[in-house]
């Protein structure tokens, strides 16, 4: 079965044998030469983009204006195989801090001096086996160091998202960040609000979700990022070495909710709203946040709590994530996880029993059927025995009517 990695080589090896110039390019050199296995592949060519349409029978546009062509490969169970192919060019000024305002068709040696970092300016053919470095970038990589390819104030300033790339690499990568790329990242960092907010939510979650975040996040304080891109935490005066124990104790995998959770978790409902809403977060993505933080330190003291309260938070879609942000607030705390391990076993005896999220003993119809008429109070008995019911004190449907009864005469209506 053609895998993606085998698809590339096919993809350079056409290329190749239509007499044009073909080579892996950029992030998936790097990762092969570190020994990781790539995410996706792409290919530089000498090739024109109508002729790499030409020369593949299922392609896509993705960035024309750039020449870039994406090449649809074999069907997986995961979806289409594809790698992106790029024409080798050289880039005109840049004006909006991301875009060139006009390209030009070169070659391997150009295309790779407008790139971003040396570690990503590296080109391979895996036809011949031999690599192409024009900017030093293996001897970077053997070094551990992540630089800029040629004057980094000129190379953030092409596109200021480079900014929070560098720490991204440098903490991903186990790098240092060479003296003069790592100044123009502090001497540039307020540029980065420039960056439209899709692209940094993206970027600090790639950031933020690696096993190496805590280092990321020493990263955005050295280069003076952090209190740009969130500058509550400077305003609440939030510790960073409070936040570093709090990320450092998620446990593996960590959603893009959870850690923000765990940076944000010494804020009001107010502001993480906000930062979630600046980010342009998704609504399922801000709604999980905010619940987070809110419910962040409530199973501290599950145990005196009603089963009413306890119950709802452990079936909530976002159980698992509030239980890993539990532990890891307590614990870098130094406090103990007892409550924690407390609610994971009553959290499995429940499910096994049926009475997490048992079905409602009784509905709306069924007080409509008692003759009792919609309004206020009509919610609050329905509420009244759903607590009643998750703290285990009725457990059929005739004690829930029984309930309902006791209240109406407790609280007549006018």
């Amino acid at each position: 079965m053609v895998n993606e990695r085998a698809f590339a080589v096919e993809v350079v090896r056409t290329l190749q044998q239509a007499g044009h110039e073909a080579l892996w390019a950029g992030g998936c050199v790097r990762d092969e030469l570190l020994g990781i296995p790539p995410a996706d592949y792409d290919v530089a060519t000498s090739a024109r983009p109508d002729v790499v349409q030409r020369l593949f029978p299922r392609t896509i546009a993705v960035g024309a204006s750039f020449g870039v062509v994406e090449v649809l490969g074999p069907r997986t169970e995961a979806g289409y195989l594809s790698v992106q192919v790029a024409t080798f060019r050289s880039d005109g000024p840049y004006h909006d801090g991301r875009h060139p305002e006009s390209i030009t068709y070169s070659d391997a040696r150009e295309d790779a001096l407008r790139r971003d970092f040396t570690i990503n300016g590296l080109f391979y053919d895996p036809i011949a086996e031999q690599l192409y470095d024009y900017v030093g970038g293996q001897a970077d990589l053997a070094a551990r160091r992540l630089r800029a390819i040629g004057d980094p104030y000129q190379r953030f300033g092409e596109d200021k998202l480079r900014l929070l790339r560098a720490a991204r690499f440098a903490a991903r990568f186990e790098l240092t960040i060479e003296p003069s790329t790592a100044q123009a990242v502090r001497d540039m960092s307020d540029q980065l609000v420039m960056v439209s907010a899709e692209r940094i939510a993206d970027e600090l979650q790639r950031l933020l979700t690696h096993p190496r975040r805590v280092r990321g996040l020493e990263w955005l304080v050295d280069l003076k990022l952090l209190g740009v891109v969130f500058p509550e935490l400077s305003r609440a005066g939030v510790a960073v070495a409070d936040l570093a124990r709090r990320l450092g104790r998620l446990p593996e995998p960590v959603t893009f909710p959870l850690a923000l959770a765990a940076l944000l978790g010494e804020l009001d409902g107010q502001a993480v709203q906000g930062i979630c809403e600046r980010l342009r977060l998704s609504n399922a993505q801000r709604d999980r946040v905010v619940w987070l933080v809110a419910q962040g330190d409530t199973l501290r003291h599950a145990r005196t709590l009603p089963l009413h309260v306890v119950k709802p938070l452990l079936a909530h879609p976002g159980a698992d994530e509030l239980l890993a942000l539990s532990q890891a607030r307590a614990e870098a705390a130094g406090l103990p996880t007892a409550e924690v391990d407390w609610c994971r076993q009553r959290r499995a005896d429940w499910q096994a029993a049926g009475t997490l999220n048992p079905a409602p003993l009784l509905t709306g119809q069924d007080l409509l059927n008692c003759g009792i008429k919609p309004g206020p109070q009509f919610k609050q008995l329905l509420e009244r025995v759903r607590q009643a019911q998750l703290d285990e004190s009725i457990h059929t449907s005739t004690e829930a009517l029984a309930l309902v009864k006791q209240s109406l005469r407790e609280s007549p209506g006018p």
